[in-house]
């Protein structure tokens, strides 16, 4: 098994009517014991003052909340982007991206973000179990990119599916630009 940690996951055009239809997958933890995920593209119409029943600092309040996928939706899940000092941790997906999974971990002791931090917060996150992803991988259900912190950070998440196809090739600029519903072609 290779680890696809740091990896984004693209719907290669086989999951309509799946949850994951058009999704981007940034890929947390991968190792034999199962996979954990969030789903980049879904911005949910909530900011995260709405969907926390906490106080929170004003920079966090108006930020957008995203799905992050359909399992354990009350689990909160954040992405911060910081400069990389020191050794990699294991929270750590990808060079200066960090995984959190509460405000304590995000937040400095003054109750505010390090200047220059950048954080996204998801609601849910996408799971599998022992060997469930390699098998569809297997399955060629999913295409491989490698993430980065455009990427994830990227100001318009919801072309982030297409926009990143049509960087693959010619033959994943036509998925990109197909329909849902092919009869519409």
């Amino acid at each position: 098994m290779k680890s696809l940690q740091g990896q984004l996951l693209l719907d290669g055009g086989k999951l309509a009517g799946s949850e994951f239809h058009h999704t981007v997958v940034l890929i947390c933890r991968h190792d034999p014991t199962g996979a954990f995920g969030l789903v980049l593209n879904r911005v949910t119409e909530q900011t995260v003052a709405e969907a926390l029943a906490e106080d929170l600092p004003e920079a966090v309040q108006a930020l957008p909340l995203y799905l992050g996928g359909p399992v354990k939706l009350q689990a909160l899940s954040c992405l911060i982007h910081e400069p990389v000092v020191g050794e990699l941790t294991p929270a750590h997906v990808i060079p200066g991206l960090r995984l959190a999974h509460n405000l304590a971990e995000v937040l400095e002791p003054a109750g505010n973000f390090a200047p220059g931090v950048h954080i996204k917060f998801f609601a849910g996150y996408a799971g599998w179990s022992p060997g469930q992803l390699d098998n569809e991988m297997q399955a060629a259900a999913w295409l491989t990119h490698p993430a980065s912190i455009d990427l994830v950070f990227h100001p318009a998440p919801e072309q982030l599916w297409q926009l990143i196809l049509r960087t693959k090739g010619p033959e994943y600029r036509l998925l990109a630009e197909a329909p849902d519903d092919i009869s519409q072609n």
